[in-house]
C-alpha cells in the first residue's frame, strides 16, 4: 500500500501497516491497515509524526532518569533504579566545575584533574555545556574552588546544583541530536520515511540516550546515511569525519563506502568522500592538538592500555577461567579478528548479487568492532541503532535485537549493585548469561542482514510496493464492514 506524502515530486510512501506484519497486527486495535483511498492530514506528515514520536520517547528518557536526578546522583540507588549517567560525575571529575579547558597543559590543572578521555568533539561539547551551566548559575566566582578538593566540591551544595544543570543542559542537546538524527533517517529511503519510526520509538533510545555523549556521534552517522542516499559523496565524507571526531567508530563507515564505490567503479566519489572526511576530522582536532598535544593523545593511549572491562567477552572469559588477558593480548587478538571480519564483509559486498546498501555494510562492520571490544557500555547499542533500523527495517527483528540490549542494560547495573552475585559466593553467572544473550541477539540481526545482502529479494527496502491487502492479512469477518480493503476510503473498520 502506498500513499502520497504531499511532496512536490509526488513521491510514494510505503505505509508500515501495509508493509510490516507487526505494525499491521498492532493496527487492528485502531481499525486495521490503512485503506486504499485514505486521505492525508493537512499538517501531520510522516516526518512530523516521527519527530513527535522522537520527542515523546526522549522525554520519557528524562523521566526514566528522574530518580537519580532527584537524588542528585549521590545515592546508591543509581544502579538498582537503572538511572546511572556519567555526566554529573564528569562535571567535577574533569574540571568543568572550574571551567578548565579540557586540553589545558597547565600544571595546576593537570595536577587536579585527569585529561578528558574522549575524542575532541565530545570534549568541546562538554566544555560548551559547562560554560552554559555557569552562565545559567549566575557565573559564580571560581577562584575559591581552586583551593577545594574534589571531595569538597562534590559536597558543596552550589556545585551539586550545577551538576544537575549541567546534566539537564546536555540532555537538551541530546534531545536535539535525536530529533536531527530522526529527521535524517526519514530521508534515507524516500519511499520509506516510516522506517525512521524504528529509531524514534526505540527502547534503546529511551533507556540509553542519556548515559553518555554517544548521541553526538549517532547524529552524524544518520547524516552520513542521508547524504549517501542523496548521492553526495563529499558531504557523506564530512559527516563521517565529524562523527569520527565524536567517537572512533564512524570512521569504519568508510569501509562500507569503499566496497560500494569500488564495486560501482566510482573512483572519484571514493576519493572525494575520503578527502572530505579527513579534512573535516583534521579541522575539528586542530584546536585540541595545538593547545595541548600531550592531552590530545590521551584518548588514543588510554584506549590502547585499557584491559578487559564491563560487558566485553574478554571480561566474561576472564571471570570464567580466572585468567584475564593482558591489554596487549586483547589489542592484538581484537584487531586480528576485526580485520578478518572486515575482509569477510568486503567479500560479502563484492560478491553479492546487488550492491549492498551502506546501512547494511556499516551495521556489519560496527558490530564486528563491538563484538571484540574491550568494553561494552550499555549506550554502545546507540552506535548500532541508526544503522540497524535502516539495514533491516522490520519491527520483529528490531525487537529481537533490542530485547537483548535491554536485558544487558538491566543486568550490567544490577551486576554493579552486586544483585547478581550468587548467595553462596562465586562468580556472577547471570551476568554472563545476559552478555551471551546480548551477543546472540546481535548475531541474529547480523544473520538477517547477511541473508538480505545475499538474497536481495528478502530485503524489504528493495522489495516492490506491497499490495493493498497483504496475502498474510485475514479476510474480513462476516457481518463487519472493512474499510481498509480495495474499496475502502479510510483506514478504519467498523461494525456492519
Amino acid at each position: 500500500m502506498v500513499v502520497t506524502d504531499g511532496d512536490d515530486d509526488h513521491t510514494t510512501v510505503v505505509h508500515p501497516t501495509a508493509d510490516d506484519p507487526v505494525a499491521a497486527a498492532l493496527s487492528r486495535g485502531v481499525g486495521g491497515p490503512i485503506g486504499e483511498h485514505a486521505g492525508r492530514h493537512p499538517w501531520w506528515t510522516p516526518v512530523r509524526v516521527i519527530l513527535a514520536m522522537t520527542a515523546v520517547v526522549f522525554a520519557l528518557g528524562f523521566v526514566q532518569k528522574a530518580p537519580c536526578y532527584h537524588a542528585s546522583w549521590t545515592s546508591d540507588s543509581r544502579y538498582p533504579d537503572l538511572c546511572y549517567s556519567d555526566l554529573p560525575y564528569l562535571y567535577i571529575g574533569r574540571g568543568f566545575a572550574e571551567l578548565d579547558w579540557p586540553y589545558s597543559d597547565a600544571i595546576d590543572v593537570r595536577d587536579r584533574y585527569p585529561v578528558m578521555e574522549y575524542p575532541v568533539g565530545i570534549a568541546y561539547y562538554a566544555f560548551a555545556t559547562a560554560y552554559v551551566t555557569h552562565w545559567l548559575s549566575g557565573s559564580p566566582d571560581l577562584a575559591p574552588r581552586g583551593a577545594m578538593s574534589q571531595g569538597d566540591l562534590y559536597a558543596d551544595p552550589a556545585v551539586l546544583r550545577e551538576t544537575l544543570r549541567f546534566t539537564a543542559v546536555n540532555a537538551v542537546g541530546f534531545a536535539a541530536c535525536a530529533l536531527i538524527a530522526a529527521w535524517f533517517l526519514t530521508g534515507v529511503h524516500r519511499r520509506r520515511p516510516w522506517d525512521a519510526a524504528l529509531f524514534a520509538l526505540s527502547p534503546v533510545l529511551l533507556f540509553e540516550g542519556l548515559i553518555n555523549w554517544d548521541l553526538l556521534a549517532v547524529v552524524f552517522v544518520a547524516g552520513a546515511l542521508w547524504a549517501h542516499a542523496r548521492g553526495r559523496p563529499a558531504l557523506t565524507g564530512v559527516m563521517i569525519g565529524l562523527g569520527t571526531a565524536m567517537k572512533l567508530y564512524p570512521l569504519f563507515l568508510l569501509g562500507g563506502l569503499a566496497v560500494i564505490y569500488l564495486r560501482d567503479r566510482r573512483w572519484r566519489d571514493l576519493a572525494s568522500a575520503t578527502a572530505a572526511g579527513a579534512v573535516a576530522w583534521l579541522l575539528v582536532n586542530a584546536p585540541a592538538y595545538l593547545s595541548g598535544r600531550h592531552e590530545w593523545t590521551v584518548f588514543w593511549t588510554a584506549n590502547s592500555r585499557r584491559g578487559p572491562d564491563l560487558g566485553s567477552v574478554w571480561l566474561v572469559l576472564g571471570q570464567m577461567t580466572d585468567h584475564y588477558a593482558s591489554a596487549h593480548t586483547v589489542n592484538t587478538v581484537s584487531w586480528v579478528f576485526f580485520g578478518a571480519w572486515c575482509v569477510a564483509v568486503a567479500a560479502l559486498g563484492a560478491y553479492a548479487p546487488k550492491t549492498p546498501r551502506l546501512a547494511q555494510l556499516g551495521f556489519l562492520i560496527v558490530l564486528g568492532l563491538l563484538l571484540v571490544n574491550k568494553v561494552y557500555s550499555p549506550q554502545y547499542a546507540l552506535w548500532l541503532l541508526p544503522l540497524a533500523v535502516m539495514a533491516r527495517p522490520r519491527w520483529r527483528d528490531q525487537l529481537v535485537w533490542q530485547s537483548g540490549e535491554l536485558l544487558y542494560f538491566a543486568a550490567v547495573w544490577w551486576y554493579l549493585a552486586d544483585y547478581l552475585n550468587p548467595g553462596g559466593g562465586g562468580q556472577p553467572g547471570f551476568y554472563w548469561i545476559a552478555v551471551g544473550i546480548r551477543v546472540a541477539c546481535q548475531l541474529y540481526l547480523a544473520a538477517i542482514v547477511v541473508r538480505d545482502i545475499l538474497m536481495p529479494e528478502h530485503d524489504v527496502v528493495r522489495a516492490p510496493s506491497p499490495r493493498l491487502r497483504p496475502t498474510w492479512w485475514p479476510p474480513s469477518e462476516p457481518g463487519r464492514l472493512t474499510l481498509s480493503g480495495p474499496a475502502g476510503s479510510t483506514g478504519f473498520s467498523g461494525s456492519g
